[in-house]
């Protein structure tokens, strides 16, 4: 999981294991949301949620959505996680539709 200045939130896989891959959140997305000053001085976090060592592709691609609707991360005021769609559940803060998450 990605974690960025202002708290939001992105969750991916890295199966390359690089010290220097912080995601393939949209860059037009994250910009939106910082200032040119912001900018100049920018600390992320990086924090490993999950790992296997045999997983197959489609296993780390279920566990990788798994997380993102764990936490929420395809919430736009929460992450930048564009995929799955996000619908706010029934009842909740964000309830203007029916539904919950996506399948």
């Amino acid at each position: 999981m990605i974690t960025y200045p202002n708290g939001k939130i992105y969750v991916g896989q890295d199966r390359t294991n690089s010290i220097n891959y912080f995601g393939s959140a949209s860059s037009e997305l994250i910009a939106r949301d910082f200032t040119e000053e912001q900018r100049r001085d920018f600390t992320i976090r990086r924090t490993i949620l999950w790992e296997s060592e045999s997983a197959s592709l489609a296993e780390i691609t279920q566990k990788e959505t798994e997380l993102i609707r764990q936490f929420e991360s395809n919430n736009p005021a929460v992450g930048y996680n564009r995929w799955p769609k996000y619908v706010p559940a029934p009842g909740g803060p964000d309830d203007t539709t029916k539904g919950g998450h996506e399948q």
